[in-house]
């Protein structure tokens, strides 16, 4: 099978990361005779060095083109670096909100899994993580606070600054949808996350996330404000399977759950559209302040490129041997420095990227 795959290695750490998944990639494709062609475009900090914008046309284009996106991290230190000096429609990240809009990838799942391998390196008691967890966070990607109207002004000589929170019945049904949908194959229980008891925006999805439940009876739903949500995910993270918000709330959330995993640097993410195509990132960002240094943890980018395989190309049995190797390397007390604990041997980026490929 051939597939196009555009590749955006980003800034920071992003390009040490992102040779560890094509590493991995590429030793699935002989093993299992698969052809992948690779189309390598700039996005983020990189692209404005270069180009002098975020992303450009060319760059949408290519992607548009391709079967699936991987990408690595974007941006830099927003205290120190010149790209944060510019206009915000200019700096790092306008590049990936346009991506997703411009692809249309409304869908973001960022799954938290806790390895038995790394209980050790999770902040949490024993007691609260005996047994582990599998959480999928379902975040809608396009619409919300991230994409309403925005304005700076002066009105009677101080500044005033708003964000408009929008969002469609539409966008809201095709989110829950999917987010049911992945309920379906898990353990059929959805958490919607909101703000109904202030917001309009957090009304209305309620709303509609009841409506949509009607057609999966199988599935249990329980409705949690945000607040209640942060909490719960530190208290009894066990309790969650498909959690399933808005973009504001699903980008803390997911944050908040990668840390209770034990690292942030061990979570795959994917962004998906009505078709099979996706965009595939670690959920992590650049950390600059370790790039370079063949330090990072390459493996939440390996767990991207294995959801690329299973959920755009459909190659289930090459994205678990890729699960299952780093399940090995794991087991086998390989660490990187992120995640080392006593006993374990400490590796580095391209030496942990090796190991999985040679399990592989």
């Amino acid at each position: 099978m051939e597939k196009k795959i555009t590749v955006i290695k980003g800034d920071g750490i992003g390009p040490e990361i992102v040779d560890e998944a094509i590493k991995v990639l590429n030793v699935i494709a002989e093993k299992y005779k698969h052809t992948f062609h690779y189309s390598e475009v700039l996005m983020g900090g990189a692209s404005i060095d270069v180009h002098g914008v975020p992303l450009t046309n060319e760059a949408i284009d290519i992607a548009k083109n391709s079967d699936a996106v991987l990408l690595g991290s974007i941006g830099g230190d927003t205290t120190t670096s010149p790209w944060y000096q510019l206009d915000p429609t200019l700096r790092p990240e306008a590049g990936l909100l346009r991506i997703r809009k411009e692809l249309n990838l409304f869908a973001n799942l960022r799954p938290a899994y806790l390895y038995d391998e790394l209980k050790g390196a999770c902040p949490l008691k024993e007691e609260i993580t005996e047994g582990g967890f599998d959480m999928m966070i379902m975040r809608e990607l396009t619409g919300g606070l991230y994409f309403g109207k925005r304005e700076t002004k002066t009105v009677n000589g101080e500044l005033i600054a708003h964000d408009n929170l929008e969002y469609s019945e539409g966008e809201i049904r095709r989110i829950a949808k999917r987010g049911f949908d992945i309920a379906m194959k898990r353990r059929k229980k959805v958490t919607s996350v909101d703000k109904a008891n202030v917001l309009d925006s957090s009304r209305l999805w309620r709303k509609v996330v009841n409506d949509v439940a009607k057609d999966y009876p199988e599935v249990t739903l329980e409705h949690m404000l945000v607040d209640n949500c942060a909490m719960q995910l530190v208290r009894d993270p066990k309790q969650f399977d498909v959690i399933l918000t808005e973009n504001m709330f699903g980008d803390i959330l997911s944050d908040e759950a990668s840390m209770v995993t034990g690292s942030i640097g061990m979570l795959s993410s994917a962004s998906l559209r009505d078709d099979s195509f996706g965009m595939y990132e670690p959920s992590h960002g650049s950390a600059p302040d370790i790039a370079g240094k063949d330090i990072a943890n390459p493996i939440a980018t390996i767990l991207s490129a294995a959801m690329m395989l299973r959920y755009s190309f459909d190659m289930d049995e090459e994205a678990s041997a890729v699960e299952k190797a780093i399940e090995q390397v794991l087991e086998e007390g390989y660490r990187t420095i992120d995640i080392m604990s006593d006993g374990k041997k400490q590796v580095t980026c391209s030496k942990m990227g090796d190991l999985i490929v040679e399990k592989i």
